[in-house]
Formats: structure tokens, sequence, C-alpha cells
């Protein structure tokens, strides 16, 4: 076995585990956010294997899926950025005026 095998192989190990582990966050998220964080992981996960996979067997067929899916994961990133940070602008509220102890506006 060479190294380049015994690295491929570790890689997919600890791509195994990243994908259960984005699975589980998809699964138990508390939050929408969390949950789309993980399908955007778990797509990384999906391109890293597959370039692991193009290097153990000395090819270049899925390239075009590696480059596609990297623009698509790029793309919806930055599109749940824009939403996340315009929501909770959008979502404050004004201030309460502040109160003197004898109850007058300030």
């Amino acid at each position: 076995m060479s190294v380049l095998a015994l690295a491929g192989w570790i890689s997919v190990v600890f791509l195994a585990l990243g994908a259960f582990g984005a699975l589980y966050r998809v699964i138990r998220g508390p939050a929408v956010l969390d949950r789309a964080i993980a399908v955007d992981v778990m797509l990384i996960v999906f391109s890293s294997g597959l370039v692991v996979w193009m290097a153990l067997n000395d090819s270049t067929y899925f390239i075009t899926i590696v480059v596609v899916a990297s623009l698509i994961g790029f793309i919806s990133s930055t599109i749940l950025a824009r939403f996340t940070v315009e929501g909770a602008n959008a979502n404050q509220s004004e201030p309460e005026p502040k109160q003197t102890p004898t109850g007058g506006d300030i």
C-alpha cells in the first residue's frame, strides 16, 4: 500500500465522521440555520470525497461535479448569510425609552 493510498483511506474515514456529524446536526439541529449549515457541510464532504476518490483512482471523471457542487455551496452560503443578516436587522424592535426613578421619560 502506497503512502497516497493510506492517506486517502484515512481521509475517507475522517470525511465519513464529518458526514455523520453533519447528518446528526441536520436531524437534531435546534434551529433552521444549524440545519442549513449542516447541509452545506455535507455538500463539502461529498465534494471532498469525490476528490479523494479521484486521487486514489488517478482519474478526473468527476471534476465538473466537484466544481458545480462547490459553486452551489458558495452561492447558497452567501445567500443564507445575506438573508440571516437582513432578518436579524429586520426583527430588531425599537428600544424602549429610559425612565427616571420618578417615572418620567429622559
